[in-house]
């Protein structure tokens, strides 16, 4: 045999339809199933202690045991009772990009090639969708974790002499930036990363709506100034990862242009709210930002992994980024031509084709289909929070400005409530039922519902709230109450 390609065609053709279309299927009646099962100890040790194969082994083989190993037992996110974390439910249009993408096997670093045309137009398009100038950078990345440590990187090259970093370091530069208090963790490890130091990351108070307090942060900036640090950014939030509270990013807009402060906004999954008409106006002041990091792969349900980053200045990424090597020089005609490539605009060099299922999913159900999701997901968390508020025994903890819902079972006669809240949500992710996760509002553990998934209705809410009843039932061999 030279090389890999299978001796007979046909049947790899046969086994890859019947793969296609239990794949299909399997989407097609997912909310048939439970949201989540734990992988039985057995099947773990098996892949434990699974050898190094030297021989092959039939493909046939290997996808008999991908169906019964691995697909029973995935996270759960496709499932519309998923409710635990943000996380999209991807959809079948996007799975058949993705098989499409990896029969081209493409490269997006760089060079001259369609994939790289599709790449820039689907940028385009998200620099339309969020208000910034046709002229922005941007680039798909693995998610709004390094969406967020491209743009901050981007940023701290931007200060006076900022260029000269990319040699030197950061040392003697006392740079300091701004977050909120329920800001991202990935914020805090993009300074890190960044070798500014988490302890760079200044991290402001919020009010009573989980927004960042704007005083504290002039106070704050203000003080470090006059004790010689450097401030140079500040991060809005528009979405935050505990209730889904905006930032006042107008303000800060204003504000980080009146100190001549890097405006970056974290919108992993809020951003897209931007094409709900209803909830756009709770993210004005984003189109002002210098920078912006989001997930399509989040309310867009583009299939895992699809972030992406922009940057409002032309040049700006390209100067924290690019590089001249000989073994990458770009010419003028030919495959190593048109520059500049997305290399230069991130960390990776080598790429893989995300454009095409963002492609699929933007052109597929276009702007509109796509902010009928966030709607709906918002009206579900809407309709969730009612349901809780007119419910004996469960307390709200926390405003509903999306789609986070937070709230836990408050009984006055029960000792440890953080802990029965604990166990009655892990209950619930091993009974099948759903899958929400904790958090902690106020010091107060919270069952938090994130209603992210298209096919989540306000059927599922119930489902959800029935089954956690009968959970305290099981528990305390007694009603809600």
């Amino acid at each position: 045999m030279a090389g890999l390609d299978p001796e007979n065609w046909e049947e790899l053709r046969t086994l890859g339809h019947r793969m296609l279309d239990d794949m299909l299927e399997s989407i097609k009646n997912v909310a048939k199933g439970p949201v989540w099962q734990p992988m039985p100890d057995t099947l773990r040790q098996n892949f434990k202690q699974a050898p190094l194969p030297h021989g092959a082994q039939p493909l046939e083989g290997l996808y008999e045991q991908f169906a019964n190993t691995v697909q029973p037992y995935a996270v759960g996110n496709r499932h519309p009772r998923f409710m635990g974390w943000v996380h999209g439910g991807g959809t079948a249009q996007g799975m058949l990009a993705e098989m499409l993408a990896a029969g081209l096997n493409a490269n997006l670093g760089g060079r001259n090639h369609a994939p790289v045309e599709v790449e820039r137009m689907v940028i385009r398009w998200a620099a339309e969708m969020f208000g910034f100038p046709d002229t922005a950078s941007g680039v798909l990345v693995t998610g709004s974790s390094m969406a967020n440590f491209i743009a901050i990187l981007t940023a701290s090259r931007a200060v006076p002499d900022g260029t000269a970093l990319r040699e030197q370091g950061v040392a003697g530069r006392k740079l300091v930036g701004y977050a909120a208090q329920t800001a991202h963790g990935c914020v805090a490890r993009a300074f890190d990363m960044a070798g500014l130091g988490m302890k760079a990351l200044r991290r402001v108070p919020v009010d009573a709506a989980f927004r960042m307090d704007m005083q504290a942060l002039r106070r704050m900036v203000a003080q470090d100034r006059a004790d010689g640090y450097e401030p140079f950014l500040v991060v809005g939030t528009a979405g935050t990862v505990d209730t889904g509270s905006v930032d006042p990013l107008d303000e800060l807009a204003d504000y980080a242009k009146a100190e001549k402060l890097w405006f970056h906004v974290d919108g992993a999954f809020g951003a897209l709210a931007q094409l709900a008409p209803d909830y756009a106006p709770l993210l004005k002041g984003l189109e002002r930002a210098n920078s912006l990091a989001f997930d399509f792969h989040k309310w867009a349900q583009v299939p895992y992994d699809a972030g992406c980053v922009l940057v409002r200045e032309q040049g700006r990424q390209a100067a924290t980024f690019a590089q001249s090597l000989a073994y990458l020089s770009r010419e003028d005609r030919g495959l190593a031509a048109d520059a500049p490539w997305f290399c230069d605009f991130g960390p990776d060099l080598s790429r893989g084709f995300r454009a095409l299922k963002v492609w699929f999913t933007l052109a597929g159900f276009g702007t509109e289909g796509l902010g009928n999701v966030v709607a709906q997901s918002c009206t579900v968390a809407q309709y969730l929070a009612s349901r809780v508020v007119a419910t004996p025994g469960l307390t709200l903890l926390a405003p509903v400005t999306l789609n986070i819902v937070c709230f836990r079972v408050d009984m006055p006669d029960v000792g440890d409530l953080d802990t029965l809240n604990a166990e009655l949500v892990k209950d619930l992710q091993e009974s099948g039922i759903a899958a929400p996760s904790t958090t902690r509002i106020h010091g107060k553990l919270a069952i938090r519902a994130a209603i992210v998934n298209h096919r989540t209705t306000k059927e599922d809410a119930d489902i959800m709230l029935a089954g956690l009843a009968d959970m305290v039932q099981v528990r305390l061999g007694r009603p809600l109450a």
